[in-house]
This record gives structure tokens, sequence and C-alpha cells, in this order.
């Protein structure tokens, strides 16, 4: 196997420490360059920096359109996504995927697409399931995959179900994660994984350079769902991909499942937080009234409005119930 020199990191909490270890065991003459995508949202980072005095390996924040060179770890900036496109660096303010921007999947298939066998995929410590999805099609497009070892990880999530969607090459810890992402980079032999297969190409890559999405560009590449987008309350296409379940609206959102339950999960604690707030005004107005009604003398009317507070307070311990269920059922997982 040729030698592969593109490698593409995803992490989340508690990945910190990982990329830590990392930058000090990579050699200053590294045949590859490093891409980062840690999930800092919208927060200053100084990530660049400190990984630049971790370790031999200069590292920065990308310039939109700048060239790829071996020997340099890029970090996406803060509330931008990073893509791999002709050997340059491109930065964007897309729509978040998995509720994160900059997130580990655009990375991931812009690599799998530009570079194809010739990248090292790493998924490491975090919530959910960023990355999953890409890492499949990086495998899809024959490049090698790498998974932190869940049982050493702060968030074993992101970790496990990247190992569901695509398996991998090499499961480290994060202490041997550099030796595995060297011995990639000087023509490791991939493993063989009896998965799904994954759809190659990717159906989303000739989405992701659109300015505007149609729903007919949609309609070619996943099938409606009655499932509307936590972010922004529009239509989901479910993706067609039987190696990962995954959604997409036409904004730009998208999810892997496990992400897009949390969000869905998300959405039904506001709405019965919602109910609860109008249920509860209900029984104050029903009060007041109730009060305006004994200080007039009309009995009849003070009945009617008791006859409304117990009923609302019937529909408020439902709801309440029904709160606490979901709340005991997210603990239990």
């Amino acid at each position: 196997m040729e030698s592969r020199h593109i490698v593409v990191i995803g992490g989340s909490r508690g990945a910190f420490g990982v990329l830590r270890t990392l930058a000090a065991r990579l050699p200053p003459d590294l045949p590859a360059a490093v891409c980062i995508v840690l999930h800092v949202g919208r927060h200053e980072s100084a990530l660049p920096e400190l990984i630049s005095r971790w370790g031999p390996l200069p590292a920065s924040h990308p310039v939109d359109g700048e060239r790829v060179a071996s020997g340099r770890i890029y970090v996406a900036p803060p509330d931008r996504h990073l893509r791999l496109s002709r050997h340059r660096l491109h930065l964007d303010d897309g729509a978040a995927e998995n509720f994160a921007r900059p997130a580990a999947d655009p990375l991931f298939r812009s690599a799998a697409a530009s570079y194809g066998e010739h990248v090292v995929a790493a998924v490491l410590s975090g919530d959910l399931d960023d990355g999953a999805a890409g890492l499949a099609i990086v495998r899809a497009h024959g490049g090698y995959c790498i998974v932190q070892d869940p049982a050493d990880c702060e968030a074993p999530s992101m970790p496990c179900s990247a190992l569901a969607a695509a398996g991998a090459d090499a499961i480290a810890s994060g202490e041997r994660l550099a030796d595995h992402i060297l011995a990639a980079v000087h023509g490791a032999p991939r493993r063989e994984v009896n998965l799904m297969p994954t759809e190659k190409p990717d159906p989303e890559a000739s989405l992701d350079g659109m300015d505007v999405v149609e729903p007919e560009d949609l309609d070619r590449v996943g099938e409606r769902s009655p499932i509307t987008c936590p972010e922004c309350g529009g239509t989901l296409w479910r993706m067609r991909d039987d190696r990962v379940l995954r959604y997409r609206c036409h904004t730009g959102h998208a999810f892997n499942a496990l992400s897009l339950q949390d969000g869905r999960e998300k959405v039904e604690e506001e709405a019965i937080w919602s109910a609860i707030r109008a249920v509860n005004e209900r029984i104050i107005f029903a009060r007041e009234r109730q009060k305006w009604a004994e200080r007039v003398g009309d009995r009849k009317e003070v009945e009617i409005e008791q006859a409304r507070i117990d009923e609302s307070a019937r529909l408020l311990e439902a709801l309440r119930s029904a709160f606490r269920s979901g709340s005991d059922e997210a603990l239990a997982q």
C-alpha cells in the first residue's frame, strides 16, 4: 500500500487530553497533513497555540483557500466547518451537523471525496455520534479508519457509534493513537470489515457545494420523512445509505440517528414545559376568577372555576409524570 498523506481527526468531550498526547508524539518530519475538528462551537479556541507548544509540528487555524502542506496541523476555527477540496482547506458557516459547527462529518466527507484511499481518519472521545457517517464514507472510499478505544474514553458515545457504522482498522488508546496514525501514514494494510455497504459516491457530497439546496436535489439522494428538523422545523430527508441512518433538511442541517434522537428529546421536553406553563397559567387565571366570584357572591361561578382548577391540576400532574418518565428513561440509557 502506498503511503497516506491526509489525516483527519474528530473529537469532543474528553478528546482534549488525547490531542495533547498526540501532538507530543507526532514526529517533526511527518509526511502528512493533519486536520482536526474539536467541538468548540462559537467559543474562542487557543488549541492551535497549545498544540504548537505541546509538540514539534506547527498548528494553526487555516485561512480559507489555504493550500494543504505536509508536516502541519490544521484546527477548525470556532463556528466554521473545515473541508478539503483540490489540495486546499476551505472554511464555511454552513448549517450545523449533529448540532455542531465545526463538525467532524463534513471534514471526513470532504477528505474522502478529495483523497480517497490516501486518508487516515480517527474518531476520538465525545458525546453522541458526529463522525460516524463520515468514517463510513472514508471506509467506502478506501481510507484507513482508527477509533479510540471506548474503554479509554471519557465519553465513549462517538467512538461506539463510529465502530457500529464503519468498524475500524485499528482501535487505539489515547497513548497509542500516534503510533497507529504513523503506521497508517506509512501504509499499514486495512482490515477487512464485513459491514453493510455505504454508498459511493457519498449521496451528500453533491449537496455540500450548493448555495441553495432545492427539495428536488434532496429527493435524488434521500426520501422525505414525516420527522421535522429540530433546528429549523423544516422537513427532513432520510439519506439513502444502509450503513448509517442519517437525515438532512434543505437548509443543510444534518443528523446521524443518535444526534437526531437527542434533538427530538429536547424538542419534546420543551413542548412539555410549554404545556406545563400554559396549564399553570390556566390554574392561576381560574383562581383569580374564582376570587372575583367569591367577592361578588356568585356561588355557581365559584363552583365552575373550582371544577376548572381540579381538571387543570389533574392535567398538570399527567404532564409532570410524562416529563419524569422521559427523564428516567434518559438516565437509564
